[in-house]
């Protein structure tokens, strides 16, 4: 009774798909999960939306020291294919910027949609199941022997499915991690990833002022550049274009936030004081930006020419400002870490896993899919498809 063909640790996004993928292939799967429910992931997604694919997927949109890895199972399983099963279930969705797809009503309906398939397939689901200890024995038909708070099973095949370090109030933890080590694979460096910088110099009080305010900015570093809001806080930068870049950044590093993102905001200064000769910076700049962002920008760059017109600000002096307001440096102190972000960047090297199967090459029949693994999605879907996409790969020969 306790004895399956495939036993699935982690019931969440990848989890679920492996397991009505391989239930419809008529293997006996057993789904075990430390939470009181699967899916919470799913569920607080996108605001409660679940932003469950992007119509423009690409591997360009994940980061991995191996980004080779991942365009097999994303080729072989596409948002097309997923759409097909979100349209099978009649649930209504809508697209918003940059190709997102998100539920009309609410991320439940796509959790129910896996749960309903798994269900069809067969599939066993466990909640609340801490695992003790995981073996490995030279019988192929109960190669893996598990033992847990909910009994001993065994299975010819074992998935880890766990997901990474973000947001462990929903239960995540290291135990993929831990098994991965286990069975002698590398873990590259984890670190939060897609989350809000924070700020302890003089920056963290200009945003405690500014905060709830977004503006439409390009915030860049070295590495890469994001043309999205950003979003003051009480603790720093939020908003897409922050969450994206910080896949991008290390700690120590400086960002630089264009507000007047693909313009010359210097020509349009000097444009402006011939024909606004009287007026002053701030009032020409609210109408582009808001009042009370102007009025911290003035402060920080040009307090001393506050009171003075247009026509008496040196033209050198104006492009100054201009490079401040094309190019505002900032240095994050660090990012709100894993308890508010919504990937883990790192995770089991790829190396030594099957990027058409997730097999290890170094345990037969063990199997790793979605985030535990060191393939990260940028904002908008992606990670989302990374989960289908590696759970059908697993799912289709486990």
């Amino acid at each position: 009774m306790n004895s399956f063909d495939v036993i699935i640790i982690g019931g969440g996004a990848s989890g679920l798909m492996c397991a009505l993928t391989a239930g419809q292939r008529g293997r006996r799967v057993l789904v075990l999960d430390s939470s009181n429910k699967v899916g919470k992931k799913i569920l607080m997604s996108g605001g409660g939306r679940c932003n469950f694919m992007n119509l423009f997927v690409e591997p360009d949109n994940f980061i991995s020291d191996n980004p080779h890895f991942s365009i097999s199972a994303l080729s072989r399983y596409t948002q097309w294919d997923f759409m097909a099963l979100v349209e099978k279930h009649r649930i209504l969705w809508h697209e918003r910027d940059h190709g997102q797809l998100f539920c009309n009503d609410s991320a439940k309906d796509i959790l129910t949609m896996l749960l309903a398939e798994c269900e069809q397939a067969g599939v066993q689901i466990k909640t609340h199941c801490e695992i003790a200890a995981i073996t490995a024995t030279e019988n192929p038909a109960k190669r893996f022997q598990l033992k847990s708070s909910k009994g001993d099973f065994t299975a010819e095949s074992l998935v880890v499915a766990t997901g990474g370090l973000s947001i462990p109030t929903l239960g995540a933890s290291a135990f993929g991690y831990d098994i991965a080590r286990q069975f002698g694979h590398e873990i590259k460096a984890t670190r939060a990833g897609l989350v809000p910088f924070m700020f302890s110099d003089s920056f963290k009080e200009v945003s405690e002022r500014l905060s709830g305010l977004a503006h439409e900015s390009v915030l860049s570093n070295e590495r890469n550049a994001f043309r999205e809001n950003i979003l003051f806080t009480h603790r720093g930068l939020s908003g897409p274009a922050v969450l994206q870049l910080s896949n991008y950044w290390f700690p120590g590093e400086s960002v630089s936030v264009d507000l007047f993102p693909g313009e010359d905001i210097a020509a349009w200064l000097l444009a402006q004081k011939k024909q606004h000769a009287k007026s002053l910076l701030r009032t020409l700049l609210s109408e582009r930006l808001a009042k009370s962002l102007v009025l911290e920008l003035q402060t920080l760059f040009w307090a001393a020419q506050a009171e003075t017109a247009m026509a008496e600000i040196p033209d050198a002096r104006l492009a100054e400002i201009a490079a401040h307001l094309n190019g505002w440096r900032l240095k994050p102190s660090g990012t709100e870490g894993y308890r508010t972000a919504e990937v883990t960047l790192g995770g089991v090297a790829t190396d030594k896993i099957s990027s058409k199967t997730m097999e290890s090459q170094l345990q037969p029949g063990l199997y790793f899919i979605g985030e535990v693994l060191d393939v990260t999605g940028h904002l908008g879907g992606f990670n989302f498809q990374w989960a289908w996409s590696s759970g059908n790969a697993a799912g289709q020969v486990v």
